[in-house]
């Protein structure tokens, strides 16, 4: 038995290495099939392809990871809320796995340590952080099925971080939020998006936001999304006891 141990042990050392054991350790469990969760952090960059000449990419890990996530998101807020109505249920689940939501799930987890790229981590914007976050949930389904990638879901996403009481004041969108109220109260606004290089070639972009022909807020980012956002939430605070009668 002792012989047998230590053959079984030396046989799956070069198999357990450093990856093995960190990702059971946010698992939670111990994966069959390890190439899964290594194609869950592998960049298009790599150019790597299977045997038949398929890429091997996180990306449809992605897509399948993003379908888990709301099923079982979905299927949380049907049964916790059961007064919620469709309106009500679709928003609070776009809450839950916003990208905002998302990235910072994946930041905590550190999972970014795990990916094999050819371009430098630091060239990657946030979203890398929620697009393999989605990729992990993926391997997982593929590897165990759906019973283990909802319980990682509860343990890892729904227990530490769903509050429907807190998420229900939470706002997703300032834009959004901004947009409706000026249309509801009939007032004009106008987003003058201009490129801003700012300092040493970083691209940026600076916003003025106007409400009834009038200045209320600047910002300027690393998108024009995100420059029109920020100075949506600016604009939001300084209107906000208006907004929220």
């Amino acid at each position: 038995m002792r012989i047998f141990r230590r053959i079984f042990t030396k046989s799956r050392t070069p198999v357990v290495g450093t990856f093995f054991a960190e990702i059971t350790e946010i698992l939670g469990f111990e994966p069959n099939d390890i190439s899964s969760y290594h194609k869950a952090f592998t960049h298009r960059s790599s150019n790597k392809s299977d045997e038949s000449g398929i890429p091997i990419n996180f990306e449809r890990l992605e897509f399948l990871g993003d379908a888990m996530l709301s099923a079982v998101i979905a299927a949380h807020l049907f049964s916790k809320v059961p007064t919620g109505d469709e309106g009500y249920l679709t928003k609070m689940r776009s809450k839950i796995v916003s990208r905002e939501h998302l990235n910072e799930l994946g930041r905590d987890l550190n999972l970014v340590r795990f990916m094999e790229s050819k371009i430098p981590l630091s060239n990657f914007g946030d979203n890398i952080h929620g697009n393999i976050f989605e990729a992990l949930v993926g391997a997982i389904y593929l590897d165990k099925g759906y019973a283990y990638c909802e319980n990682f879901i509860q343990k890892r996403v729904i227990i530490p971080y769903v509050d429907i009481t807190r998420l229900e004041g939470k706002i997703t969108s300032y834009k959004s939020l901004l947009i409706e109220w000026c249309q509801k109260h009939k007032k004009s606004f106008h987003y003058d998006v201009f490129e801003d290089n700012g300092i040493d070639g970083q691209r940026f972009y600076g916003v003025r936001l106007s409400i009834d022909k009038k200045v209320i807020a600047k910002a300027r980012a690393t998108s024009k999304k995100k420059a029109e956002e920020k100075a949506s939430q600016r604009a939001y605070f300084a209107f906000q006891e208006k907004i929220n009668k």
